[in-house]
């Protein structure tokens, strides 16, 4: 009895490996660590928070002060009364950044997919390099302090990063196809957690010299990494004169890779040859718009999944460190060093429920699997005791069930959603719709990070990481309807296999 063509399972890296060239090697390189360094940027902001609250308040209720700098100059610069009111302005800063970065995202995501990618990331690197350069480093060594100005810089910097993710996971899916896509993907989306590890060892290195030079390296790498990506991306491989990827892949390979998580399981086989690139050069291909993007299956309810992801996500990024060093006294350069362990969970956690979704042809149903683990390593996580090896161990972990759904459903899922049937292969569409759903994740992580700041300061830690709990819960709950379908398919499935035996 033969198999009907959606369940013949074949190698998920065979095409992948059979088509895969230097060009691929350096675009998954440079798309890589560009979008690394636009991470490590961040990464330094939350890194140095506990420095940065230290130099905004007064000198009465910082003992450090006159061992820094001169007493007169020490309080002229100090602008707030007490710490509890820094740690707020930081918490809104995040909450800025990320509004703008959000909004950025829709917009960016729309632009990508308009004009030249590779310029679009090179200018958004290069522009926010010089912000966070003036954001840290100028106003410190000028002595200028003042909360508007903080506040104009840093929704500028949202707007500039956020031409980032949509532009390299573009690229991304224009060079590799279905085959294995979560697991490269996967594996390739850890360049936001190498990026947190590259500014967390970056800020540490530089620290002691003043706050202000950590910024100024993170920045200095930024931008020439935004100058070699102006010279060397390639953001298609007809630059090159390569073929298409569907003129050398194995359509039913390819259109098996994810075809139960977006396609339409009655459609004739003749529908299924499509892939990112359009091969029909009368025909080219045209942006899909915004609202069209939103219609597309799959987009909303991933959209809203992942803000109450990336909340959780984002405010590990953004508090780990001032956690660690305000919950348990650690040094700050400590702190940041020992952060780096939830991000070791996520590059893991990414690559390898990555590839299980590739075997399983299904994303849904892993999500569910690792989220309903990240709530128990959260409730874990909430009570690790005063001990760095325990608090390293149990972070990689919660690390590996947060961080790896995030990097699916921000990588994969969202080149999944901007390449099936309704938008028949356009390029075009994948930019908009990564940018809807990060965007999306954005605007609550923003939220987010103003609610952590406020329940942190009226309930305590403790009330922070039930909040998480509580997110979390909610990111299955969007994506219960699709998990529901994908077990479906899968039990049916193997009805099928045990039938052909």
């Amino acid at each position: 009895m033969a198999l009907p063509g959606n369940l013949r399972r074949q190698p998920a890296n065979r095409g992948l490996v059979s088509h895969c060239t230097h060009h691929h090697i350096v675009v998954f390189l440079l798309t890589f660590f560009s979008y690394s360094l636009l991470h490590a940027s961040r990464k330094t902001f939350s890194n140095v928070k506990v420095s940065i609250s230290s130099q905004w308040t007064p000198s009465c209720l910082n003992s450090t002060a006159p061992e820094l700098r001169p007493y007169e100059l020490w309080n002229s610069s100090h602008l707030f009364p007490n710490a509890e009111e820094a740690t707020l302005f930081l918490g809104t800063l995040d909450t800025i950044f990320l509004f703008s970065y959000a909004v950025g995202l829709f917009v960016s995501g729309i632009v990508g997919d308009r004009l030249n990618l590779r310029w679009v990331l090179s200018f958004g690197m290069c522009s926010s390099a010089l912000v966070v350069f003036f954001f840290g480093t100028l106003t410190e060594w000028l002595h200028f302090y003042n909360k508007w100005f903080y506040c104009c810089l840093w929704v500028v910097n949202g707007l500039l990063q956020s031409t980032g993710w949509p532009c390299v996971v573009a690229v991304m899916g224009n060079w590799f196809g279905k085959a294995g896509r979560g697991f490269v993907f996967g594996l390739w989306s850890a360049c936001a957690s190498v990026g947190n590890i590259l500014g967390a060892f970056l800020a540490s290195c530089v620290l002691k010299y003043g706050y202000e030079y950590a910024f100024l390296v993170t920045a200095s790498v930024q931008f020439a990494g935004g100058v070699i990506v102006f010279f060397g991306l390639l953001t298609s491989p007809k630059e090159v004169g390569l073929p298409e990827l569907e003129a050398d892949e194995d359509v039913s390979v390819e259109e098996d890779a994810n075809r139960p998580l977006m396609g339409n399981d009655d459609a004739d086989d003749d529908d299924r040859n499509y892939s990112i690139q359009a091969t029909d050069n009368d025909n080219q291909p045209k942006a899909i718009g915004f609202f069209q993007a939103c219609c597309l299956p799959g987009v909303v309810l991933y959209s809203l999944a992942y803000a109450c992801l990336k909340l959780v996500n984002y405010s590990f990024f953004f508090w780990l460190p001032f956690y660690l060093s305000n919950n348990f006294g650690w040094k700050e350069a400590e702190a940041d060093q020992l952060s780096i362990w939830y991000d070791v969970g996520g590059i893991i956690g990414g690559t390898i429920q990555g590839l299980i979704s590739d075997v399983l042809q299904k994303r849904a149903p892993v999500l569910a699997m690792s989220l309903l683990c990240a709530v128990g390593s959260l409730f874990g996580y909430s009570r690790s005791p005063n001990s760095k090896p325990v608090n390293a161990v149990i972070m990689a972990i919660t690390g590996f069930f947060i961080g790896g759904p995030s990097n699916m459903i921000s990588s994969a899922i969202s080149a999944d959603l901007g390449h099936q049937d309704l938008v028949k292969g356009s390029s075009e569409a994948l930019a908009t719709v990564t940018g809807i759903v990060d965007g999306t994740g954005s605007i609550g992580a923003a939220v987010g990070q103003y609610l952590v700041s406020l329940i942190q300061e009226n309930l305590g830690w403790m009330w922070v990481f039930y909040f998480f709990i509580l997110m979390t819960s909610s990111t299955i709950l969007f994506i219960s309807p699709l998990i529901v379908r994908e077990i479906r398919l899968l039990l049916h499935e193997r009805r099928l296999r045990m039938l052909a035996e």
